[in-house]
């Protein structure tokens, strides 16, 4: 059958007009303009019934305090969580990726989503458009719908009316039943997975219980609406939930988020603080690390100060030109007194930073201007000692065994006239490819 695309207006007062594109693989589905899916608006009308409307607001910003967290690395740990956290949610799964591909991993998930529809489970799946259209094939996404879960693509690379280029919809988060939450960089896809005589790529994710749950699930719920500039209170607001967390574990997270056409610019703001406050050392492991002027700026700032400074990047990289253009700026890392490591066994594509052992930040920013002016991220601030200094002591370990040192005598013997031509070219490639793909017409409140 061939797939359609139907706009179905919201029906809730306060959304003023606006719309959702909503994805269906079947023609024949029986569905007009402006009328809702009769078990999606059943969903709706138990949650929003009598619900007064609220008024707009941002995300909150602080610190909350009853939440348990761990680190997952990527490969067959991650995806043994995320279909552990699918096949035991009762109530919601909300699944918001960058990259689902339809291959043997994507299938297993795939899999779990469609059973957990099928034992009554409300299964909302997002992806990025520009990243993941061409890998799902129509089957993989007709399966999914005909199993009950709710499905959409995210807005598409180009976008009329609001006209805006290059937007993607980076963060990667699942929740369920508002008591679980998985969020870092990892993307579904064999690449991240350990697959047989290929280990996954170096990444990272957080597991969460507590309080961070409930706004990473009203995050998605907006995300889902299209971030609608008012919304009533979601289903997980409405839901008390009652977490059994020992003070021992407790630690205080926080949510960041960056959206340039919506002005939220949390993260990059996170890194200029890391950088501004800092008093003793930082450890940044970062993919594709070609930091913008204001960055390099305040990085320079704590280098003069004395703040001990190490970025772990890719050696392999899977974007050539990215890691040329990043090597460019070698030089003047080292000149600032950078320690830095490239990572050898496999492709990095983690993104976490800890400052001075007492704060870590992790998820799917990556430390350049395409993750601060074109892309919707997410990144998690954890602040804890305990926390903080094993995570740090994990880097080290990177470092220390899966890297080599970049110094500025091993830089001088590995360039020559053609590779610094190469690597100049690149950086300038990127950074206009960064302007033109960061260029809004218009900007949403």
């Amino acid at each position: 059958m061939r797939g359609i695309i139907i706009q179905i207006d919201y029906p809730h007062q306060c959304i003023r007009n606006k719309s959702i594109d909503l994805y269906f693989c079947e023609e024949n589905i029986g569905i007009q303009k402006g009328k809702m899916p009769k078990m999606f608006m059943n969903t709706v009308n138990q949650y929003h019934k009598k619900t007064p409307p609220r008024r707009q607001r941002g995300m909150q910003q602080g610190y909350t305090r009853l939440n348990k967290i761990k680190l997952i690395r990527g490969g067959k740990e991650y995806f043994d969580c995320l279909i552990h956290m699918i096949e035991t949610a009762q109530e919601t799964i909300h699944l918001q990726t960058y990259i689902f591909d339809d291959d043997e991993t994507g299938q297993n998930i795939g899999n779990a989503l469609k059973a957990a529809a099928r034992r009554n489970v409300q299964v909302f799946v997002m992806v990025d458009s520009y990243a993941s259209r061409l890998l799902l094939s129509r089957h993989f996404i007709h399966g999914l719908i005909k199993a009950g879960v709710r499905f959409r693509f995210f807005e598409p690379f180009f976008k009329s009316r609001h006209f805006y280029f290059g937007r993607r919809l980076h963060h990667k988060v699942v929740v369920t039943d508002t008591k679980y939450a998985l969020t870092g960089g990892i993307n579904i896809s064999n690449r991240y997975n350990d697959m047989p005589g290929k280990p996954a790529w170096l990444d990272f994710a957080l597991f969460a219980e507590g309080e961070i749950v409930k706004e990473l699930c009203i995050l998605c719920w907006k995300s889902w609406y299209g971030y609608p500039r008012l919304m009533e209170l979601t289903p997980c607001e409405l839901k008390p939930v009652q977490f059994n967390i020992r003070p021992e574990e407790s630690c205080e997270v926080s949510m960041r988020r960056n959206d340039w056409v919506r002005r939220k610019n949390e993260i990059s703001s996170t890194y200029v603080d890391m950088f501004r406050h800092a008093q003793s050392q930082i450890i940044i492991l970062c993919s594709y690390f070609l930091p913008g002027r204001v960055i390099r700026r305040q990085l320079a700032d704590a280098a003069r100060r004395g703040v001990r400074i190490k970025v772990i990047t890719a050696g392999v990289s899977d974007i050539w030109i990215a890691k040329y253009a990043e090597r460019h700026i070698y030089k003047w890392l080292l000149q600032h007194n950078v320690e830095l490591y490239e990572y050898k066994p496999n492709v990095l594509h983690g993104k976490i930073a800890v400052c001075d052992s007492r704060w870590v930040t992790l998820g799917s920013y990556n430390v350049n201007d395409l993750s601060a002016y074109a892309s919707i991220e997410l990144n998690i601030n954890v602040r804890q000692e305990a926390f903080a200094k094993k995570t740090e002591l994990m880097l080290l370990d990177i470092a220390t065994k899966d890297c080599i040192q970049i110094t500025r005598d091993y830089e001088m013997k590995s360039t020559n006239i053609f590779k610094r031509f190469a690597r100049w070219f690149s950086y300038g490639f990127i950074h206009l490819v960064l302007y033109i793909s960061t260029f809004y017409y218009k900007h949403n409140l």
